[in-house]
């Protein structure tokens, strides 16, 4: 039976093409973030997009693992599209890094694959671009990708946003020797997750919590703002483990300043990531009318130790996509490359005359367009027209050369054409 025409035609479900003025703003974004990373002193790494699975599912939660692409090799190997890059990264440290000087500044970007809805920003396969600054403990540590995440974005275009920076040791202090089930516990952090305040009051209620701790769990959500924040969150605290979590991020918080980025920063105690590697400072950016982060992190001081390497680590990733409709938002979404500024052509006799012109417009750094088709400068005309193509030259008999000018493609007088090709026309 034939397959339907669709399937031969189309892409499926929550994967897209990039064509080419898409892809050329992709690629101007991913090369600002990848500049900036560098200029930090971070270093490239690529991973396999196919992993073992048992691998991912070591740095994955339960939930991830669910939306996995899986599959088997011919050798019965069950293997999985990633669906995130910072467990590959994970594997790499503990194996093939292990013996390396520390810190350990890595970057990627990179697809990633999650069988889940598609939604605005994220398909089912979706571009990130994220730094892991590892072997490295202590505020200084988080601050510093705190800082590059702000200074990431502002160099790809973005101009208004924010960061949220969290501590997931805080909930996880008050949390600690609750007499709650496992689904108890997870509802309560499902809803904290989803900042659903009715599901948070309905499931504490159901907890059999003591009252003072029911009070600080619905309190936690509002724990947002500046310093103040931190010193509201010490004195709530009833447990040195929230207590030292607050204290943590209020180093992290004072050494932004220094880095001069404590103005794009603010606290959210209630923030609750949906990853099970998290142990201390968590974070996400967003930007106005965007509801969704466009980059999220946070600190993972035990997921490398799942691979056999104890090694603490910090780190972020950028949406890409998430990023560009942020960009367009704002109208900073950058341009793509255009069109060639010169075509480039003749007849028969011309033609080398033509080909060594354009060779030495592409070698000046012009973007140049040879005209392959043969056609006649009418025809360049109309192509150039519909191009958008600023320059045409075209080169007629052994010496004969016209060059024409956009938007009206008037004929250049002969000085002008000869300053144009950097001399002699001829």
């Amino acid at each position: 039976m034939a397959e339907p025409l669709y399937t031969r035609r189309m892409t499926p479900r929550g994967l897209k093409d990039f064509l080419p003025k898409d892809a050329a703003r992709k690629r101007a974004v991913e090369s600002a973030l990848a500049t900036t990373f560098a200029r930090w002193g971070y270093a490239e790494v690529i991973t396999p997009t196919v992993e073992f699975f048992e691998c991912l599912a070591l740095g994955d939660g339960p939930e991830l693992v669910e939306k996995m692409y899986r599959l088997f090799d011919r050798e019965g190997h069950q293997l999985a599209l990633r669906p995130e890059v910072t467990t590959p990264i994970g594997r790499i440290v503990a194996t093939r890094l292990k013996d390396e000087p520390l810190p350990l500044r890595l970057y990627y970007i990179a697809n990633v694959f999650r069988y889940e809805e598609p939604q605005a920003g994220r398909q089912r396969e979706f571009w990130q671009a994220g730094v892991e600054l590892v072997g490295a403990t202590g505020p200084a540590a988080d601050a510093e990708v705190i800082a590059l995440a702000v200074t990431a974005l502002a160099a790809a275009g973005l101009k208004d946003f924010r960061l949220d920076i969290g501590q997931v040791g805080y909930f996880n202090g008050l949390m600690e020797g609750a007499a709650l089930s496992q689904e108890e516990r997870r509802a309560i952090r499902r809803a904290l997750l989803r900042r659903d305040y009715v599901a948070l009051d309905e499931a504490l209620a159901q907890s059999g919590l003591p009252e003072g701790k029911r009070r600080l769990l619905r309190e936690l959500p509002r724990l947002r703002g500046r310093e103040e924040t931190i010193a509201r969150a010490i004195e709530l605290a009833d447990n040195p483990v929230s207590r030292e979590a607050a204290e943590n991020l209020g180093a992290i918080y004072a050494a932004l300043a220094a880095h001069g980025v404590a103005d794009r920063v603010y606290i959210d105690f209630g923030m609750i990531k949906d990853l099970d590697y998290y142990t201390g400072m968590v974070l996400e950016g967003y930007a106005p009318d965007l509801g969704f982060p466009v980059c999220t992190g946070g600190r993972y001081d035990n997921l490398i130790g799942r691979f056999g390497h104890e090694c603490p680590a910090t780190g972020f990733v950028v949406g890409v996509e998430r990023l560009m409709l942020a960009l367009e938002g704002q109208g900073a979404l950058p341009g793509p490359d255009g069109a060639p500024r010169w075509l480039v052509g003749g007849d028969q006799a011309g033609r080398a005359r033509a080909l060594a012109a354009a060779r030495m417009l592409r070698g000046r750094g012009w973007t140049v367009e040879m005209d392959v088709l043969e056609r006649p400068l009418d025809g360049m005309l109309e192509y150039a027209r519909a191009r958008g193509i600023a320059y045409v030259a075209y080169y007629a008999g052994p010496d004969a050369v016209q060059v024409f000018a956009a938007p009206e493609y008037r004929t250049l007088a002969a000085a002008e054409a000869a300053q144009l090709l950097g001399g002699d026309p001829r």
